[in-house]
């Protein structure tokens, strides 16, 4: 951080001083005593499992400057700055709105239902050929996770690309004003979240939230090959960019080609040219990611030589579509990370166009979904067979559907399997897995579907 003190914070969050010098300058913010430091700001956040009050100590002996808190505590040193709230957490992002204000560069955001880590670091590759821009790291793309990501600024960065998430209304209302966008790209409007929103039109309209401070100084850059985000083509009062596979549309991709596990390659006709750009990640999903990304690029002037480029440079996330070929020739996709109705049909894309003896799909249960969860696993299943999948594994009790639904329009029963563990999946493995397979891993965080992922590396190690 650069150029705050406690005088800000104060100003920001509106609190109240009880102790300490108002012109005590702060180094970092932190929400975490584990990693507190000398001259940093500890703000005790309460959540639903730890309550940072229980730290503060803590962050003290490990010299925290000042902290930010809605409990007073007794026994504080009284050099320690100390700062009351009604709401640490809105505190924590009125000082991180404070701050970005103080840098004037512009700001990329990236939603949508499923892509939006992938399309953040794509944009992130090809501006970082011409500017020095920060990213959110990882997935940092909640109320918590975006304020400590623009705390990152400093006087070297000329953009900003950040993601945000959501699971119900009014959540990208508050990241968009506090990170005040004015370029904002939605990926999809796809299922995840469904469980609290609804519908999918609910979906759009807590992701339209994005857009509620927008002016025709602004651009929204949206899928056109996505039927909502097409349909309010005409109703958005500030200019927008599509991207897809329609004719007529600012960027459109044709003649896309899978390279055989090592990336896809495509046609993008934009701005009265073409060029064939090839990526090294697999999947027809990252042609529309890449396209998002292109769009950002070359609103911020970037060329297309950079570009075609600068997408050599993009590298694979842990997790995340990540193939490994091991010992026999025994392909793992590894996509463990997560699972929506959406990625699972992208992720047996993949598996789809990659070589191998036998296609074998392990997708564990998708979780999160509600009264839509039986309509999500049997659409999953409908893209098993679309697919062409030799066989299905399918571990928990909601992937039983997928199973069932599989089974129902016609694949084999011998082809077929429905298991209860990780180790279940990994017992069978051992003696069934051949020389030759291409296995696809996949099922939402809470089933852990790394560890298969983790006994296919060892036993099949390269």
């Amino acid at each position: 951080m650069e150029g705050i003190q406690l005088k800000d914070v104060i100003l920001a969050t509106g609190g109240t001083l009880l102790q300490g010098m108002p012109s005590v300058s702060i180094d970092k913010v932190s929400t975490d005593s584990r990693d507190v430091k000398s001259g940093d700001l500890f703000v005790a956040l309460k959540g639903e499992r730890f309550d940072g009050h229980d730290f503060i100590e803590e962050a003290v002996k490990k010299g925290a400057q000042a902290l930010i808190t809605h409990v007073i505590k007794d026994n504080l040193p009284g050099e320690i700055g100390v700062v009351l709230v009604k709401d640490t957490l809105k505190a924590l992002q009125d000082i991180a709105a404070f701050y970005r204000r103080l840098f004037n560069i512009p700001v990329t955001a990236v939603t949508g239902s499923t892509g939006k880590t992938t399309t953040k670091d794509m944009i992130h590759t090809l501006l970082a050929a011409n500017f020095n821009v920060l990213k959110s790291e990882g997935n940092l793309n909640n109320q918590i996770g975006l304020p400590l990501t623009l705390f990152k600024l400093n006087k070297s960065h000329q953009m900003t690309v950040v993601e945000m998430g959501m699971s119900g209304f009014n959540e990208i209302s508050r990241l968009a004003a506090i990170a005040e966008p004015s370029l904002g790209v939605i990926t999809n409007i796809g299922l995840s979240h469904i469980e609290n929103l609804g519908s999918r039109e609910n979906i759009l309209k807590a992701k339209l939230e994005l857009f509620e401070r927008f002016d025709k100084r602004c651009t929204a850059i949206l899928n056109a090959d996505d039927d909502l985000l097409w349909g309010i083509r005409n109703k958005l009062s500030f200019p927008v960019i599509y991207y897809g596979t329609k004719s007529g549309i600012d960027l459109c991709a044709d003649s896309i080609e899978s390279l055989n596990g090592k990336g896809i390659s495509y046609t993008l006709h934009s701005e009265g040219e073409k060029r064939r750009i090839r990526l090294n990640v697999p999947g027809r999903h990252n042609v529309y990611n890449s396209m998002a990304a292109v769009a950002v690029a070359r609103y911020f002037g970037v060329e297309f030589e950079q570009i075609v480029n600068a997408f050599q440079n993009l590298k694979t996330h842990k997790m995340r579509l990540e193939i490994t070929v091991l010992n026999g020739g025994i392909t793992v996709i590894d996509d463990a990370y997560n699972a929506s109705p959406d990625s699972n049909v992208s992720a047996l894309s993949v598996l789809k166009d990659l070589p191998g003896k036998r296609k074998i799909a392990i997708l564990g249960d998708m979780l999160e979904l509600g009264k839509y969860s039986e309509y999500a696993h049997r659409f999953v299943g409908k893209a098993v067979l679309n697919n062409g999948i030799d066989v299905l594994i399918t571990r928990g009790d909601l992937s039983h559907i997928i199973a069932d639904q599989a089974l129902s329009m016609g694949m084999s029963d011998d082809r077929i399997f429905s298991l209860d563990s990780n180790a279940d999946v990994v017992n069978m493995l051992e003696t069934f897995v051949e020389s030759g397979d291409t296995i696809l891993v996949k099922g939402s965080r809470g089933m852990k579907m790394e560890e298969i992922v983790m006994f296919s590396k060892t036993r099949w190690d390269k």
